[in-house]
């Protein structure tokens, strides 16, 4: 099946930039939140990315415009009545993602596919909600969108080579490097990244260096470009909990558990860059 009109739900950092991949890649693409605010904030975020890509010569001022005229915006989940494909960005919580999968799947063509952005929720639970179950699958995309070249693409227990086939195809014309993953909880991605986060976590539980220390040596020890207490506050650390909880529950393994220091960040407010707090400081 060929995919030409795409709607992304959520705009949000995630939502917004793959809506931005999308449109760049010469797909008619739809934004969508409930929020107007959020919409208003997404499309500006979209309008800076490109401005800035001209300003710096990764892009002509006709690839702008021309991107620009591939984008709309709406409140309205109905106008995914002649989409293509649905991507799903809203909040990394399972009721929520599935009444939006039960309400698209009434909106949306029987041809087209639904894809959810989760990066570690079980795409076999999602499909299972609605009447083309064979038609659900996972786009993980990184963050950020415009920047990462990689989209884990998960197919649940009911999904069809058919639709794999045609994700995988739409992901190259994003210029991204499609992998193929199994539904597993974490997938690759977040089951190898949440718990080294996690057990640098415990080293500064535990006292056994400082976060800047912790950095440091896998930064420099390990060549890693940002360490994990600075990534996570990046990620935000109630999503790294809500993850670490997936992992937990889903394996049932210990080795899973969530530090108690990043409960008590969470608890207490601190959650990274996006609240002025997390193992660092970022209010001024």
């Amino acid at each position: 099946m060929g995919i030409k009109t795409v709607m992304v739900i959520g705009a949000g950092q995630m939502g917004a930039g793959i809506a931005q991949v999308c449109a760049q890649s010469g797909f008619t693409v739809k934004l969508n939140d409930i929020a107007q605010e959020s919409l208003d904030k997404g499309k500006a975020g979209i309008e800076k990315r490109l401005d800035r890509a001209v300003e710096k010569g990764r892009m002509s001022e006709d690839d702008k415009n021309a991107t620009i005229s591939n984008l709309t915006y709406t409140t309205e989940m109905k106008d995914a009545s002649d989409c293509d494909l649905v991507i799903e960005a809203v909040v990394e919580n399972m009721d929520v993602k599935t009444k939006v999968f039960q309400a698209l799947d009434d909106i949306t063509p029987e041809h087209a596919i639904l894809a959810s952005n989760t990066s570690s929720l079980p795409i076999t639970e999602i499909a299972a909600v609605t009447n083309r179950p064979s038609q659900v699958i996972g786009m993980h995309f990184m963050n950020p969108v415009p920047v990462m070249k990689l989209v884990e693409i998960i197919k649940g227990l009911q999904t069809s080579d058919e639709t794999y086939q045609s994700i995988e195809d739409m992901t190259k014309e994003l210029s991204k490097t499609p992998v193929e993953v199994n539904d597993f909880p974490g997938f690759v991605s977040n089951r190898i990244l949440m718990p080294m986060i996690n057990e640098a976590i415990y080293t500064v539980y535990e006292g056994v260096a400082s976060p800047e220390d912790v950095d440091t040596v896998m930064k420099l020890g390990m060549n890693h470009p940002m360490g994990p207490l600075t990534l996570a506050d990046f990620i935000g650390l109630d999503t790294c909990l809500y993850i670490m909880e997936v992992l937990y529950e889903g394996f049932g393994d210990s080795k899973y558990r969530p530090c108690p220091l990043l409960r008590k960040y969470v608890k207490a407010g601190w959650l990274g860059k996006k609240s002025g707090r997390g193992f660092y400081n970022y209010e001024n």
